[in-house]
């Protein structure tokens, strides 16, 4: 029967003050920390263009003009075509130029292209408008998705890292560690940097990662899915069926309508779409240097 004496002196305490220590001791239990959601957002498909299926999608970027630059992948069959938003024929393309190499992302910086390999550690510069190769860049790692932000390159490795480079050098310049609330987002893809934010796709999965481009922190989700279900019920019906490979990948701004193009690996279909966040921005223009 001690309880109730003690029981006693604890409300005298609180009674006299004593109680600051206590009260900050019972403050925390009383507290709900709600967590921080990421939205999810879902984007509405505006336009619908043919899309090459034989095209292993690693790369893509709006030109203005209703062109595109892309890259694919697949060994033996990598290349960079510069192509017809409308047709989804490429007016003019090359090969990957190490015969050996698996392709990766593509960028239009100024007046050159810049287009990544898988493993072998090497990323070709061409002429953006003739595509006839200028110049090569080694660099260590993974090469996986490229972009740039006006001033650097911006590519990706399969890791969680978007790394800032130099467009001359190929130097890496700054690193940024993408997260959800604090964890690790990993397998980073293809890129597009638009407004202030990376988009990137997230290697097998139906998400694409809007990330803040100085904290590296995802902002929001959008989610592809719907489209992954037309395009898939598509190649299913023409006898063409999709594969495990078959994923998401290719993400381009289109400045003049405040849009997205959104595709993927072997995919029949390249959708454009309005994504909130997502402004017109005509002072960007087209970037690629003039068609010869």
């Amino acid at each position: 029967m001690r309880a109730r004496p003690l029981l006693l002196c604890s409300c005298l305490l609180l009674a006299a003050g004593g109680p600051a220590v206590a009260q900050s001791a019972l403050t925390p239990a009383t507290q709900t920390v709600t967590p921080v959601t990421v939205p999810v957002i879902a984007p509405v498909v505006t336009a619908r263009y043919p899309h090459d299926r034989a095209a292993f999608t690693e790369g893509l970027q709006y030109l203005g003009g209703g062109r595109y630059m892309e890259s694919t992948g697949e060994t033996g069959r990598s290349g960079v075509r510069r192509t017809d938003l409308k047709t989804g024929k490429p007016e003019l393309q090359v090969a990957t130029p190490l015969a050996t190499a698996f392709g990766e992302g593509v960028t239009v910086l100024g007046s050159t292209a810049y287009h990544l390999t898988w493993q072998a550690g090497l990323a070709f510069a061409f002429d953006a408008a003739t595509l006839k190769e200028t110049g090569r860049f080694r660099y260590g790692g993974e090469g996986w998705g490229l972009t740039h932000d006006g001033k650097n390159l911006i590519m990706s490795n399969g890791t969680s890292a978007l790394v800032w480079r130099d467009p001359k050098t190929f130097r890496s310049v700054r690193t940024v560690r993408v997260t959800d609330q604090a964890q690790a987002v990993k397998n980073l893809n293809e890129l597009e940097y638009v407004q202030g934010s990376v988009y990137a796709n997230v290697w097998l999965t139906d998400r694409i990662a809007r990330i803040d481009a100085q904290t590296g922190k995802v902002t929001a989700w959008i989610d592809v899915s719907a489209l992954t279900r037309e395009v898939s019920r598509e190649a299913a019906q023409a006898g063409r069926p999709l594969t495990f490979d078959d994923v998401p990948n290719g993400i381009a701004f289109v400045p003049e309508r405040g849009t997205l193009l959104l595709t993927g690996k072997r995919w029949g279909t390249l959708f454009e779409v309005k994504v909130p966040g997502v402004k017109v921005d005509p002072g960007v223009g087209g970037r690629a240097a003039p068609r010869p």
